[in-house]
This record gives structure tokens, sequence and C-alpha cells, in this order.
């Protein structure tokens, strides 16, 4: 098979949760750790940081990756779902992992695919390590694809764990309690390796120092306070107080979601770590890195920009603390009229996420071109309940056309409501990446 004859193998005859939802998921990890001991342990061969949450994990991921690259370590970097080209998923140090590898990857495991009938994701995990061993890199950075302690990523023993937040989302397979998903995330806490809370609440700490019994566990808003946040279109300025030390430090961000000065609390606590273990990371390194963690890492979909006149912004937001966590983001922009270009999942709380929207918005209701997508006159027809007026569109594309053509040039147009729909956006990773 060549390059396209294998993701077309990998796409339609594994099962993919961002496709089809709760038939991809396997919520143990025997494939995993015998795909793994098949190909001789690969995840053995590197070290790693191992990241889980509700929302941020990705950005925590790819600013820790960014750090780690501008102090010289050889980075691998492992995250899901991919926006626009399946090898997102897999970076050393920015770049891609390579064509061939897959191509190479794929032949050689298919006998354990029939006889093990393993998810996509399952055999993209297994994909990943092998490549990182192979590729012999010195750290790699994996983010947990859903929940943690039954994740496939959940078989390597990290420097660190983080968890960056808990939140209602994936209930149908996690739980659908705040507490009860604290615990399958807390499955990533590990004996003898430290983790790093970005943050908690009173309902999640004690899930966390239940799980952490035989391990240091620390809180990201007890190292450190935000002082202060400032704006920009493409920055964030960000002034950290060093509660240890008493040390405050001023961090641009090329990430300019003001949410990011939530998770990078738990990316400096982690930092901290590894330089107790012998990592050499400066305070230099902590500033290069997170000021150029787009160009370093490929970081898209959170809070991008995308157009101005009137200003469009395209972000991953998906459930009801990314919705809340977005709105909170909207009034730092000035701005006439709202738009929102808004398609979602069915699997998710939708009618929640809807109570939250502004109902003087202007709505361009849309989906992504997956099994999961909710249709767009059904989702429309949900909105209406809720007071949310608009129209609906067959891609995300044509809805942001027709939101351009309504805006004023003072408008603010936000798409967001699934990583599918942004992934889908023309343009939203530039061809020259690809």
């Amino acid at each position: 098979m060549n390059y396209a004859q294998t993701l077309e193998y990998l796409f339609t005859q594994l099962p993919m949760f961002s496709r089809v939802g709760a038939a991809a998921y396997k919520p143990d990890l025997t494939n995993t750790i015998k795909l793994c001991e098949a190909l001789g342990n690969p995840q053995h061969q590197f070290k790693s940081i191992h990241v889980a949450g509700t929302n941020g994990k990705g950005s925590t991921s790819h600013m820790l990756a960014s750090i780690l690259q501008t102090a010289g370590y050889k980075t691998g970097l492992y995250t899901s779902p991919h926006l626009v080209d399946f090898r997102e998923r897999i970076k050393i140090d920015g770049a891609y992992c390579t064509k061939e590898f897959i191509v190479e990857f794929t032949e050689q495991i298919k006998p354990l695919i029939v006889t093990l009938q393993p998810s996509f994701f399952e055999i993209t995990v297994a994909m990943a390590f092998s490549y990182f061993a192979q590729q012999k890199v010195d750290i790699a950075v994996i983010e947990v694809g859903l929940g943690g302690r039954l994740d496939s990523t959940n078989i390597i023993t990290p420097e660190v764990s983080i968890i960056t937040n808990i939140g209602l989302d994936h209930t149908q397979f996690l739980g659908d309690t705040i507490p009860q998903i604290a615990s399958e995330k807390a499955g990533i806490i590990k004996k003898e390796v430290p983790c790093i809370i970005s943050e908690y609440t009173q309902e999640t700490k004690p899930v966390f120092e239940a799980a952490a019994k035989h391990t240091t566990l620390a809180y990201g808003s007890e190292l450190y306070t935000i002082l202060d946040i400032q704006y920009a279109h493409d920055y964030l300025d960000v002034e950290v107080l060093n509660k240890k030390t008493e040390g405050i430090e001023t961090y641009q961000l090329d990430l300019n979601g003001s949410y990011q000065a939530k998770n990078i609390i738990g990316v400096l606590g982690a930092i901290g770590i590894l330089q107790t273990k012998g990592w050499h990371i400066t305070n230099q390194h902590i500033h290069d890195g997170l000021s150029q963690v787009k160009m370093n890492t490929g970081l898209y979909g959170r809070w991008q920009m995308i157009g101005t006149s009137p200003t469009t912004v395209v972000d991953v937001a998906h459930n009801v603390a990314g919705i809340q966590t977005l709105l909170a983001q909207i009034p730092l922009v000035n701005h006439q009229k709202l738009h929102f270009v808004f398609g979602m999942v069915k699997d998710k709380d939708i009618d929640s996420v809807l109570a939250l929207l502004p109902d003087h918005a202007t709505y361009y209701f849309t989906k992504a071109q997956i099994e999961r997508a909710i249709d767009a006159f059904e989702l429309q027809h949900k909105a209406d309940v809720h007071g949310l007026k608009g129209n609906t569109y067959q891609t995300v594309n044509e809805a942001i056309a027709a939101a351009k053509k309504e805006a004023q040039a003072t408008d603010l147009i936000v798409v967001c409501g699934s990583i599918f729909l942004v992934g889908e956006i023309e343009g939203i990773i530039p061809s020259s990446i690809l």
C-alpha cells in the first residue's frame, strides 16, 4: 500500500471514535499492551510526560513540547484528534511523522490487526510509541485521548503527570458526576511519579489525594498566582508570581486565549519538577518556548484569528467547560455585534451548551462531515428552544462565508462547537506545513 491507501485502510477498517463514537471505544488496555509487547515495548525506550484533563490538555502538551524543544531536547509529541492531517498526531520537534514510517508500521502490524481487532486509537498510540523509540527522542509529551485510567496511553511511566482540569464530558464512558470523571482522569497518577494538578475544586481534590497516596501531588494554584493578564490579537502576556521564590515573571504566549493562563501554571509546575530531576531547562528556555508554541509545535485552533474586518476567530471549545471559558474571552475583544458559526457532535451535552450561549448573537448552524455530527437543522431546532436564532448551512466554510457577508467590519465572528468542524475550515493549517 502507498500512503493514501494506508490512511484509507486505517480510517475505514478500524473503529474510529471521531467518526462513529461509542462503537470505537475499548475501555481496557489489553490490546495496547499486546500491540506494544509485539513491538518490543517501545514505550519503555524513551522518557515521557503524561497529560490528562477535560480541557486544556492539548495546549498544555504543546507548551511543554515547545519549552523542551527550545531547551535542546529531541521532543516527541503525541496528541489527538488531528484537525487536517493524520500526521499532526505524531511529531518530533514540530515535524510530522514521516509517511514512509506510517506505511511500514501499518504493514508490519497487519497480522496483529487481524488477530486483535484493535481500535484506530490503539493503533495510533502504538505507532507513536514505536516512532519515538525508533527516532530515539529524549522525551515525549503524551496527551491522553479519553479519560485516563483505561486510556491506551496509560501504559507509560512518565517523569511527571499533569491533570489540567475536570469537567462533564464523555459522560457515557467516564461517569456523569465530577468526582467519577476525576477518578478516571486520576488513573494516570502512578506510584513515585509526581503529579501536577493545574485546576481543582473541592469536589475533585479528595479524589486526587486518594489516588496519589504513593507519590507527590502539587496544585498549580498553590505554586503560582496569576497576577495579571494582558490580551492582544496575536499574543497574551501573563504575569505570574512564584509563591516559593516570590519572584515575578511575565510570560508572553503566542497562544492568545486568556484561558491559557490556567494552563500555564500546570506547565510551570511540571517544568519545575523536570528541573529538580536534572533536566537542563533555564528561565530563558521557558520564556522562548512559551512565546513560540505555534511555530515550534504547530498548534492551531485555539482562539486562532483567521480574519479581520470583521475579526474572525476559531476555537475547538466543544463542551460546557470549554464554552464557558470561550465566552469569558469574548468581552476582551472589541466588537459591535456577535456572530457564532456553530456545530456540535451528537454525543455531547448539546442542550447544556446551548443554554450558555448568548441570545443576542446571530447564529449560523452547520455540521462537520462525519457521522457523529448533529444535523444542522436539528441543531437549529434545539437552539430555537433556547432563544438562539439563525440559519443553517451545509458546511462550515459556507457558514463562515455567510457570516462574513452579513457582519460589519467592527463585528466579531466566533467559530466553535466541534474539533472536527474546526478541522474542516479552509486554510486552518497553512498549506506550507501540510
